[in-house]
Order: C-alpha cells, then sequence, then structure tokens
C-alpha cells in the first residue's frame, strides 16, 4: 500500500481538515473563556484520547504532573476556568485507571492495611450521609457529592495512587526532592513578596476578599501566602514541611540528602513566619515533640529535647524577636486573653446547643445558599467554620466528627507502629518518623484552622503517610540504595584525604 504525503491528504481533504481545526481552536477558544459547555467537551475529546494515550506510555510523568499541579492550583496567578479540585480529581483517576490495566496486575498487597480500611469505613459514611435531610430542604445529590468528595473520596484517591506509584526507593527519593524544591519555590515566593511585591492578582486578593484577614493593624502587618490559598493554609502547611525535613536531614546517613533536607527544613522554618499564622506555631511544636517517642534513639532524643525547650522558652517567656511584627503576632498564640482564640470559644459554644439536635450534622453540601433564613439551622448553615474538624462537625454531626477522629487515630496510629516496630534502616525510619510528624502537626492544624483537607495540604501529608505503609515493602532495597550511595561517599572521602596528605609531601 502506497504511503499517502501529509500534503497529498490535506490536497485532496482540506475542507475536512481545515473545519476540523477551526472546531479545534473553537473548542479551546469556549473551554478557556467559558470552562466545560458540551459542545467543548466534544471537540476535545480527540485532543483528550491523544494525551491520554501519550500519558499511558509515561505513567510516572503523569504522577509528577500530579503533584507539581496539586501544589500551585491554588496560586492567585494560576487560574483556571474550572474548580481547582477538577485538574487533581482527573489526574487522579486517570492514574488509577492506568494501575487498573496494568499487565503487571494491581499491587493490592501493598494497600492492604489499616489505612485502607479506615478510608473505607470513612468514606462509607461519607455516602450514608447523601441521605441527611435534616434541614428539610430536600436531597441534592450534586452538593453532597462536593462535600463528600473533598472530605472523604478524594482522601481513598491520594492514598491508592501513592500506594501503587510509590514503589521502590529511587522513586521515593525522586518525590522527597521534588516535594523539597516546591516547598522551597513557596518560601522564595513567600520572599518575593515580601522584598519585591505582590502579583496584580495578588494584590486583588489582598484588596477584596483577603482584605480582614490578611491586612492587619491599619494595613501595616500583612500576613503573606506564597502560592497558597491564603496565609493560614501556607503558614500550617510550610510548617508541617519544616517538621518533616528537619527530622529527614537529622536522621539521613547520606551527606547529599541531609544537606538538601536540612536546607529545606530551616527554609521552610523561617516561612512559617511571614504568614502571621500563630496555628503554625503550635504545629511544628506538637510535630517536633511527637518526633522525640519515635525517634527510639536517647542520643537524638535528649538534644532534640534541649532545643526543642530552648525554641518554645524562647517563644513563650521572652520578648526576643518581638521587633518584628509577625514574631509577635506568633507569640499571641500563647496569650490565654486573646480576643480571636475567645471570640472562637463564643461560636462554639452557639454551635453545641444547635448541633445537640443534628447528631447526623445538617447535611454535606448544605450551606446559605439552599437553607432558607427562617430554618432551624440557618444559624449553622451560615457560621464560617475556624477549623477542619468545625466543619465536619457542622456537616456530619457528633457522629460524623467521632467516626473521622477514630478513622485518622487508627490511620495514624498504624503508621507509627510501622515506624516503631517494623522498619529496620534508621534513615528509613527517619523518612517514616518524618512523614508520620508532618502528619500529626497537619492534624493540629485543623483543630485550629481549616486547611487539613485543602491543597496542597491534603495531597502532600495524607499522601505521605500513605508512603509510610509501604516502607516496610521497599525496605530491602533501600538499604542496598543507601550502602552504594555511602560506599561512594566512603571512598570520596577517602580520595579527598589522599590527595591531601600527598599535596603535603
Amino acid at each position: 500500500m502506497n504511503k499517502i504525503s501529509f500534503d497529498t491528504y490535506v490536497k485532496e481533504n482540506g475542507g475536512r481538515v481545515s473545519l476540523l481545526f477551526l472546531l479545534f481552536l473553537l473548542a479551546i477558544y469556549e473551554f478557556i473563556y467559558s470552562g466545560f459547555s458540551a459542545f467543548a467537551i466534544i471537540c476535545l475529546i480527540p485532543a483528550f484520547v491523544v494525551v491520554i494515550v501519550a500519558y499511558s506510555k509515561q505513567r510516572m510523568l503523569t504522577f509528577w504532573s500530579l503533584i507539581v499541579i496539586n501544589y500551585f492550583v491554588q496560586a492567585k496567578w494560576f487560574s483556571l476556568p474550572v474548580p481547582t479540585s477538577i485538574p487533581n480529581e482527573l489526574l487522579q483517576l486517570t492514574l488509577l485507571g492506568f494501575a487498573l490495566f496494568d499487565p503487571r496486575g494491581i499491587p493490592f498487597k501493598r494497600a492492604l492495611n489499616l489505612m485502607l480500611i479506615a478510608l473505607i469505613f470513612w468514606c462509607g459514611f461519607c455516602t450514608l450521609e447523601v441521605l441527611n435531610d435534616t434541614c428539610d430542604v430536600g436531597v441534592d445529590v450534586g452538593a453532597w457529592y462536593t462535600v463528600a468528595r473533598m472530605i472523604g473520596y478524594q482522601l481513598m484517591y491520594i492514598f491508592l495512587v501513592f500506594v501503587f506509584y510509590i514503589n521502590n526507593s529511587k522513586v521515593l527519593i525522586r518525590y522527597l526532592y521534588i516535594w523539597g524544591g516546591l516547598a522551597l519555590f513557596a518560601v522564595f515566593w513567600v520572599w518575593k513578596q515580601q522584598n519585591i511585591g505582590f502579583t496584580p492578582s495578588e494584590e486583588a486578593f489582598l484588596q477584596g476578599r483577603g482584605r480582614s484577614t490578611h491586612l492587619l493593624h491599619a494595613g501595616t502587618l500583612i500576613r503573606y501566602f506564597s502560592v497558597y490559598s491564603d496565609a493560614a493554609n501556607f503558614g500550617i502547611g510550610i510548617a508541617s514541611t519544616a517538621v518533616a525535613f528537619i527530622i529527614m536531614g537529622i536522621t539521613t546517613k547520606v551527606r547529599k540528602y541531609k544537606i538538601f533536607f536540612l536546607i529545606v527544613g530551616i527554609a521552610c522554618t523561617w516561612g512559617m513566619f511571614p504568614s502571621g499564622t500563630r496555628t503554625a506555631i503550635g504545629c511544628f511544636m506538637a510535630g517536633m515533640l511527637f518526633y522525640i517517642f519515635l525517634s527510639k534513639s536517647f542520643k537524638i532524643a535528649i538534644p532534640f529535647t534541649i532545643i526543642f525547650a530552648a525554641f518554645a522558652f524562647i517563644l513563650v517567656f521572652t520578648t526576643i524577636g518581638n521587633g518584628n511584627q509577625q514574631i509577635r503576632r506568633m507569640r499571641s498564640a500563647f496569650d490565654k486573653n486573646d480576643a480571636s482564640a475567645n471570640q472562637r470559644t463564643i461560636n462554639q459554644a452557639a454551635m453545641k446547643k444547635y448541633m445537640a439536635e443534628a447528631p447526623w450534622g445538617i447535611g454535606m453540601g448544605v450551606g446559605y445558599k439552599n437553607v432558607p433564613a427562617k430554618n432551624k439551622y440557618t444559624f449553622m448553615a451560615m457560621v464560617a467554620p475556624d477549623s477542619e474538624f468545625i466543619f465536619i462537625w457542622i456537616h456530619t454531626g457528633i457522629i460524623g466528627i467521632t467516626i473521622f477522629l477514630t478513622c485518622m487515630g487508627l490511620m495514624f496510629f498504624g503508621a507509627c507502629r510501622i515506624v516503631f516496630l517494623k522498619l529496620r534502616s534508621p534513615s528509613l525510619r527517619g523518612i517514616g518518623s518524618g512523614l508520620c510528624c508532618a502528619f500529626a502537626s497537619q492534624l493540629v492544624g485543623g483543630y485550629g484552622n481549616q486547611v487539613l483537607l485543602q491543597f496542597p495540604n491534603c495531597l502532600t501529608f495524607f499522601g505521605g503517610l500513605s508512603i509510610v505503609y509501604i516502607l516496610p515493602y521497599i525496605e530491602d532495597e533501600w538499604i542496598a540504595h543507601e550502602k552504594e550511595l555511602l560506599d561512594k561517599q566512603t571512598e570520596k572521602k577517602r580520595l579527598k584525604l589522599e590527595k591531601k596528605h600527598a599535596s603535603r609531601v
């Protein structure tokens, strides 16, 4: 069969080629300015097919795309004509689809653990909540799914994606490098916001929706938010990142890993202060404090405790650094008479009166837009939840928050058990400890602010906890990988000493 050149094909089918090309351009235009209309979706199907086929051949590229997009999806200069959850969800489902049709089989063995059981239980409860009509406004499946996906189903997606794709030591290290690189960029962007200025979209946020929460003391104190949605999300997320990388940095024996991890950890520790998020201090301290228990080493625990105690003493009992407004604001987290904390206590006392008669919550997807003004639960639909746990409590009741906290506890302590009892390698135990302590830090953040299930924290820290569950499966390979690097490091050091001695002779 003779091959037909592209030029010949265009000459013979020029009209159809031009029409298809114009339709494709029109679909792109409509997608950018109108989102996912039916016409745009139909016209873009061929492009989607091509992209999916290309990504199926480079599956890890899809995974890395998810990690990067997740980190920037709420940056003020990264705007999309679709909800911010769409890119993450599409990439997660695509990755799960690739795993499902993998000819090598699905690694179910790695997924069968306590975290999966806890997530199945929690997602099952979220599914039952579709029947919750406490407010007598009818069942809205679309609104229910929006909330159920955010607080339930995405956790299952994250767990399965990380368990299936972080499958060897090289991928693990590559992930830690990419995460660390993204965190360094976030810290750099805070420095840029402080010293160079904001982008037009960031300035618009500050002067609009974020004015009351990010411009304090008559505009003299700015709470910086980097590439995150807001300052609280950034401050707590970057504090938990600092916890993870400091712990990994002090436990690894490989010099290049140690240097990189400690640079990231120290930079992120600095980065939490410009956020002005007082809860970030508590998250950082909680994560570090928990590591003293997980370390299983007096050589690490004793100096770590001394450094931690000194850090806490400086913040609580001294005025060191009070010349900096951000540090003064962070220090107010320890003030029992703080007006903001007192207001939260007042709000929660009012909520308890309403929630006493709504053990299943007011329902997922129920808000001020669909609850009539005279409805009994109008106050609960309109009140702004001041933390992730309060949000879940409002929408799922005492039953829901109890199940959620129980599942979080099972997942967390299951991971800690692996670190404490199952891992032989000290450095791998350090990675596991860092990820566990970062998750503990985020749980504290979820108590103080609505950040636990937000971008990019949810994928980062629930994904990190998922990694802990697969560490026993890659430990032998990790030990061999680390030994190879340490041998090279020792040889390099030996050659350097020989060269030094030779130069003296």
